[in-house]
């Protein structure tokens, strides 16, 4: 079958690369001149299913009026006159509910394990390299108060089989040395130690020539216009360099996915929540992290890549707008500058944004759609380095007319009828 695949992030590259192996004829189209040059470029670099929970969860609405007033706050709004970022707002408010949270995050669990376990496969398989590490996650506690209240966390990962440990200020220092300058600013954390690390640029980069090895051919500087249908069938997508026909149309363009549905009358609930980075070399290896420490605080992550430390973080909303802010920088120099002083220069930085795809409720839109040839693989939100893998498979597994290794149910479009 000839596969049409829209984008060439860590998802749509993921999406080449399995539906190639499983014998299908591939085209990849993009408006960048390569690959993961969008939100892929340079995440915090965490492969993290133990974190794999929504945003919207209780006490969710209480803790946003908190952080507007923070002067290094995770949450950053920016007031427009766009009805989609009102409309996405309100639903996510009305999934911060205990169930709606739990069964929430029961749908992101297991794709995020099953991506975890098909990533490990890859990588034996292919010997892809990308800077990983495979150390742990360590969620850093500042505040006695966070510390005492992780026992829901707990409860949760005990209930789902997900090894951890509760670590003092000692057991922290065992896992991350380069913290022992500051143990005077936390308190503990929670190690998640199945959690890993690595480059997603890298990783897209090389998966990119393995799908090309088994045949995929991606074409670059390619604006996607829009779909032609023909009554419940894609017919072919527009683009700049002419139309283009296939088989089957796999839809992988993050928070751009409605905006290209919309004709169609397909109504995605996606919406960009821009995060920022910083990328520092390494300075002193025993002042730097080890692995990934997240900052429950300022929810920001400090992850090691090879020489270089990223320190990813923030939420913004402000629509498409990829003006990288001050304020932000700050923020992110602030953490990384105050749990890892000898670690890196952070004036020494590169700085840069990115639109993560959010859902309002948080599991990723994955299946098919009342167009019989047409399908989505979108919305993975911040977990679209931890779920690409899966959500690549999967995809190949739907049409080869295979049934996917993991249920995959209430992850499609249609959970949002009657919304």
């Amino acid at each position: 079958m000839k596969i049409i695949i829209l984008g060439s992030g860590v998802i749509g590259v993921a999406n080449a690369y399995f539906l190639a192996q499983a014998g299908h004829e591939v085209i990849v189209l993009d408006r960048q001149e390569g690959p993961a040059l969008e939100t892929s470029f340079a995440n915090a670099g965490e492969v993290s299913p133990g974190y794999s929970a929504p945003w919207a969860a209780p006490g969710i609405p209480v803790k946003a009026l908190k952080w507007l007033f923070m002067r290094h706050r995770p949450l950053v709004i920016w007031p427009k006159l766009d009805p989609a970022m009102w409309l996405w707002g309100l639903r996510m408010l009305r999934n911060c509910t205990a169930a709606r949270y739990a069964h929430n995050k029961s749908l992101m669990l297991p794709i995020a394990h099953y991506s975890r376990d098909v990533l490990q496969e890859l990588r034996r398989d292919t010997g892809i390299a990308y800077d990983q590490r495979m150390q742990g996650t360590l969620q850093l506690f500042r505040l006695p108060k966070q510390m005492d209240g992780i026992a829901a966390d707990t409860a949760v990962l005990a209930q789902t089989g997900i090894p951890y440990e509760v670590l003092d200020v000692d057991g922290c220092l065992k896992v991350e040395p380069g913290l022992k300058h500051v143990r005077e600013k936390f308190v503990g954390g929670l190690r998640l130690p199945m959690d890993e690390t690595g480059d997603c640029f890298k990783f897209t980069q090389g998966l990119r020539q393995l799908a090309e090895q088994a045949g995929a051919v991606f074409r670059y500087q390619v604006t996607i216009n829009g779909l032609v249908h023909d009554g419940n069938r894609v017919t072919a997508v527009d683009t700049t360099g002419g139309r283009v026909t296939g088989d089957a149309y796999v839809v992988a363009l993050g928070s751009y996915s409605p905006q290209l549905l919309r004709p169609l009358g397909l109504q995605l609930p996606v919406y960009p929540v821009k995060g920022y980075s910083l990328t520092l070399p390494v300075r002193d290896d025993g002042g730097a992290p080890q692995s990934t420490v997240m900052d429950e605080t300022h929810k920001v992550a400090i992850t090691r890549l090879g020489d270089r430390i990223r320190v990813g973080g923030t939420a913004e909303l402000a629509g498409f707008n990829l003006a990288l802010r001050d304020g932000r920088r700050e923020t992110l120099t602030h953490v990384v500058s105050d749990l890892f002083p000898q670690g890196g220069n952070a004036a020494e930085a590169a700085f840069w944004c990115g639109l993560r795809p959010m859902t309002p409720d948080g599991p990723p839109i994955i299946g098919g759609t009342r167009y019989a040839n047409l399908y989505l693989n979108t919305g993975h939100g911040t977990l679209g380095w931890t779920m690409a893998c899966g959500s690549g498979r999967i995809m190949a597994d739907l049409l080869s007319g295979r049934r996917p290794e993991v249920d995959i149910s209430g992850l499609g479009l249609e959970r949002y009828r009657g919304l």
